[in-house]
């Protein structure tokens, strides 16, 4: 017995019983609490000094959670344009894009899949960096940092 949803929204959310009645024993129930989550992102902004090492962790508020049993990428955007810079597979080292000449030789995946840029430079100031890990194909959790750069 299942009872299939389609076009979950948030008001689909709450107690769910199933009841059926059997012979010779009388009805039979089960319940379960549905909870449904709008897709939320955690928006960060994080200062550095020009030349420093720049990290960036990718969810900062779930630190229960494993990442490293999840695929996730990081991204970078400035003026509505988004650039991937990395790709993580579970079991699977680190992909990076090299399509960037501004980041190819200056990104890292660091532990817990933080991003590390070094050194940073007066050209990071005001992009946005996000992290996207894929829990499945229908649930992404994101978090982008908008960086600022300070000279000395």
């Amino acid at each position: 017995w299942a009872l299939y949803l389609k076009n979950v929204t948030l008001s689909l959310n709450g107690q769910y019983e199933c009841s059926f009645a059997t012979y010779p024993y009388g009805t039979k129930t089960a319940t379960i609490q549905l909870i449904v989550k709008a897709e939320e992102e955690q928006h960060y902004v994080k200062e550095v000094q020009l030349n420093q090492t720049l990290e960036i962790p990718c969810l900062e508020d779930l630190t229960s959670e494993n990442l490293s049993n999840y695929p996730l990428k990081w991204l970078v955007g400035e003026n509505g344009r988004k650039e991937e810079l990395v790709t993580k597979e579970p079991s699977c080292p680190a992909v990076y894009r090299n399509s960037s000449a501004l980041y190819r030789q200056r990104v890292h995946l660091g532990l817990n899949n933080a991003l590390k840029i070094f050194p940073t430079k007066i050209m990071d100031d005001g992009r946005v960096f996000s992290c996207h890990v894929v829990y499945h194909p229908e649930r992404v959790q994101k978090s982008s940092t908008t960086v600022r750069v300070f000279g000395k």
